[in-house]
């Protein structure tokens, strides 16, 4: 009788622990393939960007006081390098503004601009929620075909599978400018429930987010293969200040 109900309780433990290791497992596999497949299309040096019409800068939070995240202000000025090593024309601005004292694109537009980008050549999107929403927008809203994603190495890979999948052909700059310390755990782990549901949203749910009128993204100038522009190059300092 005791060896049955050892048998038993065994079965429902190995039942238990396979039913948590199966998600576990689909997880981690499914960060392993999408990381896999952009692989080439991710850089850490701006010299080896190739040169593309925007670069679609991601939120990343403020602070209560209105100021950028580090890791926003990093996206920002990595963009900024971007844009002053002609890699790119403009700089599509994405973030959430659903709060009258919480105004992401903004915040990001003054820091760019203090960064030397002309306020002319920088466009914000106050819809961009979340990075589907950021993607979906940039192709139908601003009619963004290829684009710089500038994000870290840890949202990266999402970017770009949603990039991809919702027409917008595109490259990531990596904005790892500095030690993120314990915050980015978080963020790695939060990163694979991130994924999965990017993935249901491309392949299952197909969520239609916030639109509105075409804005379409005018281009005026030719890309730049010469070098840099002239003015304010940037390296983690302010210009303008």
């Amino acid at each position: 009788m005791y060896q049955k109900r050892f048998l038993s309780l065994r079965r429902a433990w190995l039942a238990g622990m396979a039913g948590v290791a199966a998600p576990v497992l689909i997880l981690v596999g499914l960060r392993l393939w999408i990381t896999y497949a952009v692989r080439g299309h991710v850089y850490t040096r701006i010299e080896d960007v190739p040169a593309h019409p925007v670069a679609l800068v991601l939120g990343a939070g403020l602070w209560a006081d209105g100021s950028l995240t580090p890791v926003l202000a990093d996206r920002v000025a990595t963009a900024a390098e971007l844009y002053h090593a002609g890699k790119v024309q403009k700089l599509l601005l994405s973030g959430d503004n659903r709060f009258i004292n919480y105004n992401e694109p903004k915040a990001m537009m003054e820091y760019a601009i203090r960064l030397g980008v002309p306020e002319e050549d920088i466009v914000l999107d106050y819809a961009g929620r979340r990075t589907y929403d950021s993607c979906y927008r940039a192709r139908r809203i601003f009619g963004v075909e290829r684009a710089v994603v500038v994000t870290q190495r840890f949202h990266a890979p999402r970017a770009l599978y949603l990039c991809h999948h919702l027409g917008v052909d595109a490259v990531a700059a990596l904005a790892d400018r500095q030690d993120y310390t314990i915050r980015r755990l978080k963020w790695e782990t939060r990163e694979y429930l991130a994924l999965a549901l990017a993935w249901w949203d491309i392949n299952v749910r197909h969520p239609v987010p916030v639109l509105g009128e075409p804005l379409p993204i005018e281009l005026s100038r030719r890309m730049s293969h010469d070098g840099p522009r002239s003015g304010c190059q940037t390296h983690r300092t302010d210009c303008g200040r």
